[in-house]
């Protein structure tokens, strides 16, 4: 079954981890072997190869870059003027990516019907897909600069990631949208940017609801109800996005899957984390909303985290086509099943890109 992967760390995995997306999955792993300098060395689970093979033809990719100010411990970079500098390093490799016909950047309406008829033809000669992303606003350094963004394709934004931010509260932090929020919400609505509400603090999120009027999803969330986190969405904000008519993708980073994981020393085995707990949480928002359209696949995979820390049914991301069955086995009709592997999505997408 064809799949739309809503959010994948494509640039900073070359970038940052320094990864060849054009080799194997098994060549990249083998090429790792013996690092330490990060916990998921010879352990990855994405490349171009491994997308084909599971019927992955569009993704929504991202651009991140931390600016983390002064008594931030988080890693990141100490000035937003470096940061979108970071993104921009990333920007290249994508447009190296299209010059090589590997990957084939969409930004309107057009463009993305095009390549699902281009993919439906000819899967093999038909380059990757992708939707431009930005995880966190922070390289954003003023408003001239998301347009600059948006003119090189950007057409998704999450105002926050990990830790305060200069336009939002993140994850593991507390704390609201202010002015700068305010006037980036403001100018993202003017665009028609797809606002990411994934990462938001509780406080930033129900702010962020009482001042922006446009389209919304969370590329990668999970249920609060399952794994009790901030990170997590509680059901009143499964709630609310679903009454805003957004789409909501599953991740597939383990400590969202299971309770109580422990960094560097849970395991996929040891905790049994496997795609039943993606069902899980797909099922649940579907109870909530009372039906199939409002959640979808955004798996995160490689976000920093590989095998060791991604289900244990899982060993490249092509194995995302073992999730059709385990719905069909729940119950659901081949349209649920369709509707959650991409069609949500790309209804949403076809909504909301630009003409």
């Amino acid at each position: 079954m064809f799949i739309l992967d809503a959010h994948l760390d494509l640039s900073m995995n070359a970038m940052e981890w320094n990864r060849d997306l054009t080799w194997s999955v098994e060549s990249i792993r083998a090429s790792e072997k013996g690092m330490t300098d990060k916990p998921d060395r010879g352990k990855n689970t994405v490349s171009f190869d491994a997308l084909r093979k599971g019927n992955i033809g569009i993704c929504v990719a991202t651009q991140i870059a931390r600016y983390v100010k002064l008594g931030n411990n988080l890693p990141g970079w100490k000035s937003a003027h470096q940061a979108w500098a970071q993104t921009q390093g990333q920007l290249a490799w994508y447009r190296a990516m299209e010059d090589a016909g590997e990957l084939s950047q969409i930004t309107t309406k057009n463009q993305f019907n095009d390549h699902l008829n281009r993919w439906n033809e000819d899967k093999v000669h038909t380059p990757i897909g992708y939707i431009l992303s930005l995880e966190g606003a922070d390289s954003i350094i003023n408003m001239d600069y998301l347009h600059k963004s948006y003119e090189d394709g950007l057409r998704a934004i999450g105002p926050a990631h990990y830790g305060p931010g200069t336009y939002a509260f993140g994850t593991d932090s507390i704390g609201g949208i202010g002015r700068k929020g305010k006037e980036l919400l403001k100018e993202i609505q003017k665009l028609k940017l797809i606002l990411d509400a994934t990462h938001l603090c509780d406080q930033s999120f129900w702010e962020t609801m009482e001042v922006y009027q446009g389209p919304i999803w969370a590329s990668h969330n999970n249920c609060r109800k399952f794994v009790n986190h901030n990170r997590q969405f509680s059901d009143e904000q499964i709630k609310e996005l679903i009454d805003r008519k957004a789409v909501i993708g599953m991740a597939l980073d383990a400590w969202m899957m299971v309770p109580n994981w422990i960094r560097g020393k849970s395991t996929p085995e040891s905790t049994g984390v496997s795609l039943e707990h993606t069902i899980q949480n797909i099922d649940h928002i579907c109870q909530l909303s009372g039906n199939a359209l409002h959640v979808g696949i955004g798996t995160d995979l490689d976000g920093g985290f590989g095998l060791e820390q991604s289900p244990k049914d899982i060993d490249t991301i092509a194995d995302l086509q073992k999730i059709p069955s385990m719905l069909e086995k729940r119950g659901y009709t081949n349209e649920d099943i369709i509707n959650i592997m991409h069609g949500n999505f790309v209804r949403f997408l076809q909504l909301h890109l630009p003409d």
